[in-house]
């Protein structure tokens, strides 16, 4: 046994998962009991990581244990097949029209602004911080659920992924007034960038022919969940195992690309995806498990992470500003290009950078009747995630010359 297993206060696998579902049940429970705004500016994403963290750091857990490995080995990819399921790209499509080439085009933004930020700051950071560039551009095309798709592909560094998740929530502190504030200038953006005067209400009317009651979610529901999920899992598994590992001789000779791990993503996501388009897309509850799953994950990748990754913070945060700029800037060309209105843009931003949790509170804020359509263009950001992260990953791998 591990030498930090033993000596810790809780180190048996059952204890320390026990503890890691804790701590993500108590900071959603903590929130939502006090209500307090510190959690609008500091969500409880980055404490489920840092509460971790401090524990292994104080010997309450270890910093390695089998729950850590089983966590990305089995239930972040069926997490993953959950969280794709849901995606319904006709229906974001139907109301947001337009809008969605923007927000495709702010993904492109994110892919490309990914290795510009790296390279003003890799000088500063780890060899293997562009692995945390590609946590964090997995979240900001997608979600949480990319960004630790990405974490166990790209095989991230606890305290790389730990300098993501801290970049990605003080981004958003600064990022989400801007898009809440843009409605102020709705009709100077408009007539800038030469918006149909129609186009709001065909949006309205749209939207309010999608149904978006949802169904109370039964036990078969969860069996079949879990019966795809696993299936998926397991058929990914086994065909990445005969996929050939892509390596080129650039930026080092034999350079590996595209390995196993990397596949196994590929594939689940690809599979996810096709799901998607079938009828088990309308069985309810596969998005909240399957966000459910991604905090504990998150909550293990904090329990093996160390304080030291802590002095990269500064540049690594230098970058990730850089960055989201770039995004905005795509976000406005995409606007003007496609004549979309600043509530489109601001929601397509919203749905890139803060996913499903911040897309619906931007689109509250811009045009309630467009909280529906804010998710279902989320949703669309969880399916071209992985793919456009693991591109981004890669230009700042070459970037960095690693």
């Amino acid at each position: 046994m591990d030498e930090t297993t033993s000596t810790a206060l809780i180190a048996s696998p059952e204890g320390v998962l026990a503890v890691l579902c804790a701590v993500a049940a108590f900071w959603f429970f903590f929130q939502k009991k006090t209500r307090w705004k510190l959690f609008d500016y500091i969500i409880p994403l980055i404490w489920i990581y840092a509460t971790p963290m401090l524990l292994n750091t104080a010997g309450v857990i270890p910093a390695q244990s089998p729950v850590y490995g089983a966590l990305s080995q089995f239930a972040l990819p069926a997490m993953l097949c959950l969280m794709l399921i849901s995606v319904d790209i006709g229906a974001a499509v139907r109301v947001m029209g337009r809008g969605v080439a923007v927000m495709l085009l702010g993904s492109a933004g994110i892919v490309v602004g990914a290795p510009i930020g790296y390279f003003v700051v890799h000088r500063w950071l780890d060899p293997e911080a562009w692995k945390g560039f590609g946590a964090l551009a997995g979240s900001w095309i997608g979600g949480t659920g990319n960004m630790a798709a990405m974490s166990v592909g790209l095989e991230t560094p606890a305290e790389q992924f730990g300098l993501a998740v801290l970049a990605d929530n003080v981004v958003y502190v600064v990022w989400l007034p801007i898009l809440l504030a843009s409605k102020a200038f709705a009709e100077q953006f408009n007539r800038w960038a030469r918006v149909p005067e129609d186009r709001l209400a065909k949006m309205e009317a749209a939207a309010a022919l999608e149904d978006t009651e949802k169904k109370p979610v039964a036990m078969l529901d969860y069996i079949y969940l879990a019966c795809l999920a696993t299936a998926v899992t397991a058929l990914s598994a086994g065909i990445s195992e005969l996929l050939p590992v892509i390596s080129v001789d650039f930026p080092a000779e034999d350079t590996e690309i595209i390995g196993t791990s990397v596949w196994k993503i590929f594939l689940i996501t690809t599979f996810g995806i096709l799901l998607s388009l079938t009828r088990a897309r309308r069985i309810p509850g596969a998005h909240e498990l399957a966000m459910g799953i991604v905090y504990v994950f998150v909550a293990g990748m904090g329990a093996r992470a160390t304080l030291s990754g802590i002095a990269q913070a500064p540049a690594f945060l230098l970058g990730a500003f850089i960055w989201i700029f770039v995004h905005g800037a795509f976000c406005l060309f995409g606007a003007w290009l496609f004549r979309v209105d600043v509530h489109s843009a601001a929601i397509a931003s919203a749905a890139n950078v803060g996913g499903a949790a911040s897309a619906p509170v931007v689109a509250a804020a811009h045009r309630e009747s467009l909280v529906p359509a804010s998710i279902l263009m989320a949703l669309i950001g969880y399916a071209a995630g992985n793919y456009l992260a693991f591109v981004a990953a890669q230009l700042c791998r070459f970037v960095g010359g690693v």
